[in-house]
């Protein structure tokens, strides 16, 4: 049986990028784990202690409306395939199918596993599966 084992990241959508890295890491002390990509399209994990992050996307211009920075959170699992069909069996709406994916970052290359699923209220939730972040 998969099990989660943890909180991993929230993920946010910055309007200013700099500003908003500036603050998490000056402000509130979060060191830059991982970056990736270029603008308008960057994007970064910042260590929050104990193993959680903070993952923070450059707002594109086609994101000008969306009011919410909130982009999703995600869970830590063992089996995110595993994890998947039982979220399933249990009635949830899944959003995206398993999925390997390299990020790649300043730190080289990082390969996850990822899906996505909605909540009973809608809320956006990651299940992330990584032996490093």
């Amino acid at each position: 049986m998969a099990i989660i084992t943890g909180f991993h990241h929230t993920a946010i959508r910055a309007a200013d990028f700099d500003v908003t890295l500036r603050f998490y890491r000056e402000i509130l002390g979060m060191k830059t784990k991982i970056t990736w990509g270029e603008a308008p399209q960057r994007a970064a994990m910042l260590d929050a202690g104990d193993g959680n992050y903070v993952e923070m996307f450059e707002r594109g211009p086609s994101e000008a409306g969306i009011e919410s920075p909130i982009l999703h959170f995600a869970l830590r699992t063992d089996d995110c395939t595993g994890m998947l069909e039982q979220i399933r069996s249990a009635g949830a709406e899944v959003t995206m199918e398993p999925k390997r994916i390299t990020i790649a970052s300043n730190a080289g290359p990082i390969d996850v596993q990822i899906a996505f699923f909605k909540g009973p209220d809608g809320e956006v939730i990651e299940l992330f599966q990584n032996s490093i972040l």
